[in-house]
């Protein structure tokens, strides 16, 4: 049966080389499956050997690593293939594969800094020079609030409240949100304001933006991301950065140090608390690390 889909596919469909030998490894692989399951023919194989063949492919074996999610929904098609040339030649009465679906592929856990990391990421030499005060100020307030980047460059002048040591972020859904700032922040902020961003407001036609670019208009993201990606090559930590991993690094470390997530949750602006825990789930996987080396007796 699979070689008759097989040469179906490459007569009837022209379908290329390398996706049929793709097929038929994935196939063989099935019929393995099946015959395991003591199902001897398509005719009497059911939906739940379907749904549980993707589900083996996605735990693997001893013979077999676990698939991705891509791979797995990949060796779906060909299983779904497979089962409707059947049912059409009328090999077999019914599709059993007709309403399995695609595994969804797994949601990837956030990329955080390591608390060493963010402080050489930090950790400028002193300069007068505008933009390095500006992207030292615009990378202490990323860590310091958990703000997107997108939220960042979108701060105004006044959106920063040095007495109270907080800032007014414009969130998602137009929702602003009020968050606290660390003094390190303050202190960046401060020297940018007085020494940087006079001289780069004169380039410009006049913005209440909090941080500019060279011409003295607002920082756009893309400029934002430039200053993170050209730090953190600086700090040697290229690999390790991406838009969002200051915001990640905040939240897993104020988990780490003991913060409620509901607490964190709205410092991040999250609307639901689901969203939030992704990153205990991060926590958990650094204490199983810490104690699978550090425990005389963990293996």
């Amino acid at each position: 049966m699979v070689r008759a889909y097989l040469d179906h596919l490459a007569v009837e469909r022209a379908t290329a080389r390398n996706t049929l030998n793709s097929y038929e490894r994935d196939l063989r692989r099935y019929l393995a499956y099946l015959d395991t399951a003591r199902r001897t023919s398509l005719a009497d194989v059911t939906e739940s050997d379907v749904t549980g063949f993707v589900v083996a492919l996605r735990e693997g074996s001893e013979d077999h690593p676990p698939l991705a999610a891509s791979s797995a929904a990949r060796a779906l098609v060909a299983v779904r293939g497979l089962h409707r040339f059947a049912a059409r030649e009328g090999i077999v009465g019914d599709d059993a594969a007709r309403d399995v679906t695609p595994p969804p592929p797994l949601k990837r856990l956030p990329k955080a800094l390591r608390i060493d990391e963010v402080a050489k990421l930090l950790d400028t030499p002193p300069t007068d020079d505008p933009r390095a005060l500006r992207d030292q100020a615009l990378l202490e307030v990323l860590y310091s609030t958990g703000a997107r980047i997108s939220e960042a460059i979108g701060l105004d002048v006044d959106d920063v409240e040095s007495a109270e040591r907080t800032v007014l972020l414009d969130g998602k859904g137009g929702k602003q949100r009020l968050v606290p700032i660390g003094r390190p922040a303050l202190a960046a902020l401060d020297a940018y304001l007085v020494r940087a961003r006079p001289a780069l407001a004169r380039k410009g036609r006049g913005t209440s933006a909090l941080f500019l670019n060279a011409r003295g208009g607002r920082l756009s993201r893309q400029g934002a991301w430039q200053v993170l990606k050209a730090n953190a090559e600086r700090a040697g930590l290229s690999d390790a950065v991406s838009p969002h991993t200051l915001r990640h690094s905040f939240a897993t470390h104020l988990l780490e140090g003991g913060a409620d997530v509901r607490v964190v949750q709205e410092l991040l602006g999250h609307a639901s608390v689901t969203t939030t825990q992704v990153y205990t789930r991060v926590t958990v996987m650094t204490l199983r690390e810490v104690y699978a080396t550090a425990h005389p007796r963990s293996r």
